[in-house]
């Protein structure tokens, strides 16, 4: 099958809200598996903010990141406490109204007894007016989309639940591929003619990992990523080349 060269870019910014991130209480497990999950889907994830739980910060981020990005991902602040007040920022943000939704108390129902229904769970099933829902078969508590805003839990097991569930209908772009590369040499060995092969090649992002290895010492992996395959073997072949001849320079020294 040929490959696809009209796909558009897809963006997206991640927001995460909560006290608990920043204060250090709560360790964020959701960033590097969002930014993965995007990855292999054909999303370029371009920022990533934490906000405390104070309403005109999260609306005044929400408003900045919505216009910017294709998508805008939200985690945190959709629980039953009196500090969960995501759903209601997102509501301002947006310049909506927001109340239980009859469609979000029937998933809870399916979980919850009508007699365990109370107050602060129900507090779950508000919903921004126009937002369509975003499954969630863990807790059944749903999360929501408006506009181009996607609100999910923070807790990780029911976020990537969601996440599951809202990608079905997310639109994508074409994905981006990579190439790992091993030096076998130090990395300021590397730096100087890398920089070389990337002026050109300014379509191919180039970045250099150095690490060390017990047996071997300081080494250094390449990674290579372009959305265009034939681009990314061109410019890999390159590397490649750059790299022999380094390696022959410190075998006959």
């Amino acid at each position: 099958m040929a490959e696809r060269t009209d796909q558009p870019v897809i963006t997206a910014a991640l927001l995460v809200i909560g006290d608990e991130i920043l204060s250090g209480r709560t360790k964020d497990k959701n960033i590097g598996y969002i930014a993965e999950f995007l990855t292999e889907i054909g999303i370029d994830l371009g920022e990533v903010r934490v906000v405390s739980d104070i309403e005109e910060d999260i609306v005044a981020a929400v408003n900045a990141l919505r216009h910017r990005y294709t998508h805008v991902l939200t985690t945190g602040g959709i629980g039953p406490t009196h500090d969960d007040i995501t759903a209601d920022s997102i509501a301002k943000a947006f310049g909506v109204s927001i109340d239980v939704d009859p469609r979000a108390v029937a998933l809870l129902r399916e979980r919850i007894p009508d007699d365990q229904l109370n107050e602060a769970r129900l507090r779950m099933a508000r919903i921004p007016e126009g937002a369509d829902l975003i499954e969630n078969s863990v807790s059944k508590a749903p999360g929501f989309s408006i506009g181009n805003v996607h609100v999910m839990a923070g807790v990780p097991t029911i976020m990537q639940a969601m996440l599951d569930a809202l990608a079905e209908r997310l639109p994508t772009g074409r994905k981006m591929l990579s190439r790992s590369l091993e030096a076998g040499l130090k990395e300021g060995m590397v730096a100087g003619p890398l920089g070389e092969v990337q002026a050109a090649f300014p379509d191919v992002s180039m970045g250099s990992y150095p690490r060390f290895e017990e047996g071997i010492g300081y080494t250094t992996t390449l990674v290579l990523r372009s959305r265009d395959t034939g681009r990314l073997e061109e410019a890999a072949a390159a590397v490649e080349a750059m790299l022999e001849t380094l390696r022959a320079g410190t075998r006959s020294s």
